[in-house]
């Protein structure tokens, strides 16, 4: 199993219109990729805004080219959302999942 992890910053106000964009949008559109795992979208208020950290788990590097593309580190998000943030990551990092427990 590997991790993509990614983050954005944005206002309290665009913090929770992300978080309707992803139920929206995100989760179904990742729910149709063979491979996809699940995912989680978490938040911290950090230096007077929101930091917004999304982890999405897949079963390969396979499944994560299906979702985005051969360039698999290059970040991928949608007009709509990125016009929420006030700074997004453009890359992402994998993580490999070593001991998992609890879930």
């Amino acid at each position: 199993m590997i991790e993509r992890v990614w983050s954005a910053r944005t206002t309290r106000e665009g913090a929770r219109a992300y978080a309707d964009h992803f139920r929206r949008v995100v989760v179904p559109e990742l729910g149709a990729i063979a491979g996809y795992r699940g995912a989680r979208l978490m938040e911290r208020e950090q230096d007077g805004g929101i930091e917004i950290v999304v982890v999405t788990r897949w079963q390969t590097l396979d499944a994560i080219r299906a979702f985005a593309g051969n360039e698999i580190d290059r970040a991928v998000v949608h007009d709509e959302a990125a016009a929420l943030f006030t700074d997004h990551d453009r890359t992402v990092r994998h993580y490999g999942i070593v001991v998992a427990d609890g879930e």
